[in-house]
């Protein structure tokens, strides 16, 4: 592998998607191919490696047994291997393939010490895990002495979430006895475990583990189908040379992956620090200095989409404690809602009245987050609307959603646009009704996406699902500068989310970029191999 051509565009392709794993899967793809390091024809072919692996085989299990699981030349390859490479199914070049089980009484007989009974939360890709490791008895592992578990044994988990991880057992392990859900992988010949290590944890192989999976319910690989699995058998020296190179840029691939760790973690902290000086200030020129620092180093806090999220909250919050614009009005004091908005709750009309033209009905399922969605329409007959005129809305109504009203997304909470129209308001959908020399539609509309608003309301359930009523709406405080200085707070906040929607394309961009440039690399790297 062209591993200098990697770490030249690696500054640009970090920031790709779970680079770092892909080029973990690539390093793996390239050494079970035999591109990853150089073939040398010194090296005892891979041919006669096979024949002294199927002789120790034989001696271990019997003759014959090998026959049903050959790999045979008129078989088509899975890929071109190189010229002392060979084709061998994986139950041909072990001594013992298969699950282990559940011992007799279960969970029940577990101990608090006594023989390691390893189950797939103990199997790592990079090792055994053994913080909650089950124990039998020394007895019930001598029952079980068919699925005992040897030093240089490869542990492959068959089902489950976790299918597929695999690692090789210490030779310092000792007595050791697996579940039903890990299986044995013993190789013939010690010393091919490690190569075959890092043949099961290949993209190649784990595609063959997942194609492969059988049952219904939790999904799972068996021996049958495990045994047939064709393994690509480089020459034993050249193993040894892939092992080691992949070790080598595993162990760069972890420095890669550290460095990653340890800018995100600053950034998350200077982040962290900005986020908690600007909602928890309480003196204004220290808070002003906070959030011009904040706002003028945006793209440097925001590189994911969460942080852009959080960002918009801050913002809001910011405006909304007078902290986001330069004024020299003295602060106002907070007032209830209700002294320049009411909530109007929309009609009950009957279900019996629906139908499927006519006038919408705007019910809460309609309500989205900043938006009106028609989806799932309702209609009243046209001739029964006239009956409803104080319930029929209009351009730039401000609607609230009072059934569900806060989820993981936020406020839902939308303006009524010329699209909308016809419609009328529907129980559990409330209409602000604004006292406009008070209190401007436009920062009221933003104050309730505001943690200033959100953070007043608890939410009460109705039938198992969370409500808010108008009164408890209106009974909210609310910070109510002049109406200039509410517009100015407006266009400051628009200008800012104009800006997070900015670093939200260009993030959505970039991610795409270094997507392409990760792939166009290691296709790079890949012809550079071969």
């Amino acid at each position: 592998m062209n591993a200098d051509l990697l770490l030249a565009h690696y500054d640009r392709i970090s920031d790709a998607p779970d680079a770092v794993a892909r080029l973990r899967k690539f390093i793996l793809d390239l050494a079970v191919r035999g591109k990853l390091v150089e073939q040398n024809s010194d090296d005892e072919s891979a041919e006669k490696l096979l024949l002294r692996i199927t002789k120790n085989r034989s001696k271990a299990i019997g003759h014959g047994s090998e026959l049903a699981i050959r790999f045979t030349p008129s078989e088509p390859e899975p890929f071109n291997l190189p010229s002392n490479w060979t084709w061998a199914r994986l139950g041909s070049i072990c001594s013992k393939t298969g699950s282990g089980s559940t011992p007799r009484g279960g969970k029940s007989v577990y101990q608090q010490h006594g023989v390691p009974f390893l189950r797939s939360q103990n199997v790592y890709n990079d090792g055994l895990r053994l913080d909650d490791v089950a124990f039998i008895a020394d007895e019930t592992h001598e029952h079980m002495s068919g699925t005992a578990v040897e030093p240089g044994d490869l542990l492959l988990n068959i089902t489950g979430g976790s299918i597929g991880r695999c690692c090789l057992v210490p030779q310092n392990m000792g007595q050791a006895n697996i579940s039903q859900h890990v299986a044995i992988i013993r190789v013939a010949l010690d010393g091919i475990q490690y190569y075959l290590h890092k043949m099961v944890l290949s993209p190649y192989f784990q595609s063959f583990v997942l194609s492969e999976q059988t049952g219904a319910g939790r999904l799972g690989l068996p021996k049958n189908k495990m045994d047939l699995i064709p393994v690509a058998l480089p020459p034993l020296p050249e193993q040894h040379r892939i092992v080691a190179k992949v070790d080598e840029l595993m162990a760069l691939c972890d420095g890669l992956e550290a460095s990653q760790r340890e800018q995100e973690a600053h950034r998350d902290r200077l982040s962290a620090s900005a986020h908690h000086h600007l909602n928890n200030g309480d003196d204004a020129e220290e808070l002003r200095t906070h959030a011009q620092f904040f706002t003028s180093h945006l793209p440097r806090l925001t590189r994911r989409p969460e942080q852009i999220k959080q960002l918009r909250q801050t913002i809001l919050n910011l405006a909304f404690n007078c902290q986001l614009t330069s004024t020299t009005e003295p602060a106002s004091a907070p007032i209830l809602l209700k002294d320049v908005a009411t909530l109007q709750n929309g009609y009950a009309f009957k279900s019996e009245w629906f139908v499927r033209q006519g006038i919408r009905l705007l019910r809460n399922a309609n309500v989205s987050h900043g938006e009106i969605c028609w989806d799932d329409v309702v209609c009243l007959p046209e001739k029964m609307a006239g009956e409803f005129q104080r319930f029929r809305l209009e351009v730039g109504d401000i609607v609230l959603s009072l059934d569900r009203p806060f989820i993981v997304t936020g406020t839902k909470v939308a303006r009524i646009r010329v699209q909308d129209l016809p419609c009328l308001l529907l129980q559990r959908v409330g209409r602000f009704q604004i006292r406009p020399t008070r209190i401007s539609k436009d920062y009221l509309f933003l104050w309730l996406h505001s943690p200033q608003f959100t953070g007043q309301i608890d939410p009460g359930r109705s039938n198992g699902v969370p409500h808010i009523s108008s009164k408890q709406v209106e009974a909210t405080e609310i910070l109510v500068p002049s109406l200039a200085e509410q517009h100015r707070i407006v266009a400051k906040v628009d200008e800012l989310m104009a800006l997070c929607d900015k670093l939200e394309a260009s993030l959505s961009t970039a991610q795409t970029e270094t997507s392409r440039l990760l792939e166009s690399v290691l296709h790079h790297a890949l012809e550079a191999s071969a």
